[in-house]
């Protein structure tokens, strides 16, 4: 038997009672962040060395595909577990797994016996992973601060996402041409340690749920709580459906983008690296101002960013291939301005999701853009075969442009964030 106090942390007061929030927020925060930008700078370097090797659209699809669909179809139980069991120690945990497969792959490439099979399983279990790691991660904000700081904790989240795009990039350009392959991956490792201890140090506060015999039944009973809610509210599965809508046009991109670089525009991992670099800049500036502001219209920040950046990112397409500074540009505007929709978006979910549900409910969110991004990316991929790789970029940014701002004839989407719809738990 287990000792249940190993499992959940004790549920504490609100951290408005506790002056000592701070501290234990940004120790979380940072170690977070830094884990972050070391696991993108390696999947920077690993997607870049499958494209330079392969050149192949199909095999960078493969990679897209093997790290979403395990994060899509296990999102419901890590759901669960992040509402049922010890959030920190569910994070600690899919860090500790994550940093064990690139310690396999850097085997792997030191022997001179990696295959792209390889790459796929280990982009798989990390991606399995994700799926517990971040509705832990994200239900445990709203307990480590003040109710009036979410807005500006959402705003920060998504600076730390510009500087991991506008970092991980560049430097893992860098890593690939002073260093070997394997010692680039060894950054992924040190940086999920850092991540680590301040979970260590610190607990997250979390409010139990009682214990029940039959885990399994217990498990579909809490998925089907979730899916409850989101079904029975009306401007809530009207989001939901609008996210996962626009992820299945729109995710393509982020996947091919390097492919678009060396096809349209004749560049290589210089030219990759300092667009996405700028597309970070883009995603840091755009959360400083979330930050700064605290949007109090969530619903229009949300569908107007996401509006724009997908017209930004069709228009990046257009430019000519001898002005790739200027496809720069609009793939800047189109981070710039996703910003001001991920942000309010993560703040409005958790303020009107109790706390108690919200590890269920947003990782039947992740589910649901996690089982359409691989499907968008198998549709992308014989229409971009047709088309070719730059008319694929410019469909699929207007089309989702025109999805986006299709949410704004809904009224039930409309009144999302107003005071009566707030969410009680049943």
């Amino acid at each position: 038997m287990y000792n249940k106090a190993y499992f959940f942390s004790e549920f504490k007061p609100q951290p408005e009672e506790n002056q000592r929030w701070k501290l234990r927020y940004w120790m979380i925060f940072l170690g977070q962040a830094f884990s972050l930008i070391g696991s993108s700078l390696t999947q920077f370097v690993l997607m870049w060395w499958i494209t330079d090797t392969t050149g192949s659209l199909q095999k960078l699809t493969m990679a897209g595909m093997a790290a979403l669909i395990p994060q899509a179809i296990l999102s419901p139980i890590g759901g669960v577990i992040a509402d049922r069991y010890n959030r920190r120690f569910v994070m600690m945990t899919a860090d500790i797994i994550s940093a064990l497969c690139m310690i396999i792959l850097i085997y792997l490439f030191s022997t001179g016996q990696i295959q792209l099979w390889h790459i796929y399983v280990m982009l798989g279990i990390r991606g399995a992973m994700q799926a517990f790691q971040e509705p832990a991660a994200e239900a445990s904000v709203a307990m480590l601060v003040p109710k009036s700081f979410i807005p500006r904790a959402a705003g920060l989240n998504q600076i730390v996402h510009g500087i991991t795009l506008m970092a991980s990039a560049p430097l893992g350009a860098l890593a690939i041409s002073i260093m070997p392959l394997n010692k680039t991956l060894m950054i992924d490792v040190v940086t999920a340690m850092i991540g680590i201890v301040p979970l260590i140090i610190f607990t997250i506060p979390q409010k139990l749920l009682p214990s029940e015999k039959n885990a399994l039944a217990n498990m579909v009973t809490d998925v089907k709580q979730g899916l409850s809610v989101i079904i029975n509210h009306k401007g809530l599965n009207r989001l939901f459906l609008l996210l996962t809508a626009v992820v299945l046009i729109i995710m393509p991109t982020f996947t091919f983008v390097p492919l678009l670089i060396k096809e349209h525009f004749a560049g290589g991992v210089k030219e990759v690296g300092i667009m996405e670099g700028l597309a970070g800049a883009g995603m840091i500036a755009g959360g400083i101002l979330v930050t700064s502001i605290a949007p109090k219209r969530q619903v229009v920040w949300i569908l107007s960013g996401l509006g724009i950046s997908c017209l930004s990112l069709g228009l990046t397409a257009l430019v000519p291939s001898n002005a790739f500074y200027f496809g720069v540009f609009w793939w800047l505007i189109s981070s710039l301005s996703f910003s001001f929709a991920n942000a309010p978006m993560t703040a409005l979910l958790q303020t009107i999701i109790p706390n108690e549900l919200q590890g269920r409910v947003l990782s039947l969110l992740n589910m649901m853009m996690g089982v359409a991004a691989p499907v968008g990316l198998l549709l992308a991929n014989p229409l971009g075969e047709l088309l070719g790789i730059r008319w694929l970029f410019v469909v699929i940014g207007f089309v989702g442009c025109a999805v986006s701002f299709f949410g704004f004839l809904s009224p039930p989407l409309q009144k999302l964030g107003a005071a009566d719809q707030k969410i009680e738990p049943e």
